[in-house]
């Protein structure tokens, strides 16, 4: 099993559409996917369960308060996840309550226990975490339990920054709580080729030899179209070019920078 995490403390950079759109590309070819949402806002739960989902009988918030009591016999973290309408696919549902929550569970350095939770997940092939757009304490609880992170960037110089930032948390959680987090690469999202300032944002990033992938997502109204209608691309629109940058990016993971 590879665990994943979609991460970037900026908002606004597409880490839900990523993480989304890369788990029902998994799910498509045969394998069992679990997305876990981690963002109080809930995106990445609607946008895999529907305008109207039938409300989950657990939920990630639920996991993180069963941590505050000690038990013997922890209940296994599938059993916090829920179906979605796709073949292969399951969501462990946001919850409102995380943030009231983080107190708590800063307060008795629970900070662990999602990684522990997840090494002994059975029954999937791939994890794919979406985060909170902040360097909180869910957002390192799951760089702490992942393999590889995928950092969005959304071509300006205010994200430029921010990036060079956001390397130096991921290399300090790596080197004081996860010496085998990778960075997978960074995702140039949103991107418009015909313009000078991402182009030329793209070729420095590459020059100081940044890890990004070879495919950039380009900006696109089918992507609004498939959150307007809860599907991901891959079973909106196979075919759209946008669709098909996903698949070269999926494609590129086993190869991660």
């Amino acid at each position: 099993m590879t665990t994943r995490v979609v991460f970037n403390q900026k908002g606004g950079v597409g880490k839900t559409t990523i993480v989304c759109n890369l788990a029902a590309i998994a799910a498509s070819q045969g394998l069992r996917t679990l997305v876990i949402d981690l963002d109080t806002q809930g995106n990445a739960t609607q946008y895999l369960t529907g305008s109207s989902p039938t409300k989950p009988d657990r939920t990630i918030g639920d996991f993180f308060d069963s941590t505050l009591s000690f038990s013997l016999n922890p209940q296994p973290f599938v059993t916090y996840s829920s179906n979605t309408p796709f073949d292969n696919l399951d969501v462990v549902a946001a919850d409102p309550r995380l943030d009231e929550l983080a107190v708590k569970l800063e307060a008795k350095q629970k900070i662990y226990k999602f990684r522990d939770a997840l090494r002994k997940l059975r029954g999937y092939d791939a994890v794919f975490i979406d985060t909170p757009p902040a360097l909180n304490f869910y957002s390192r609880s799951a760089l702490i339990a992942a393999d590889s992170v995928l950092i969005p960037f959304d071509c300006d110089e205010f994200a430029r920054q921010a990036l060079y930032t956001l390397l130096d948390n991921i290399a300090e959680i790596r080197a004081d709580h996860n010496d085998n987090l990778e960075i997978g690469g960074i995702v140039v999202n949103q991107f418009q080729s015909r313009s000078k300032l991402p182009t030329r944002l793209v070729e420095e990033l590459r020059a100081e030899g940044r890890p990004l992938f070879e495919q950039a997502l380009s900006s696109s109204v089918k992507v609004k179209e498939s959150h307007e209608n809860y599907t991901p691309l891959i079973y909106l629109d196979r075919s759209h070019r946008v669709t098909q940058e996903y698949l070269a990016l999926y494609n590129s993971l086993d190869s991660e920078a």
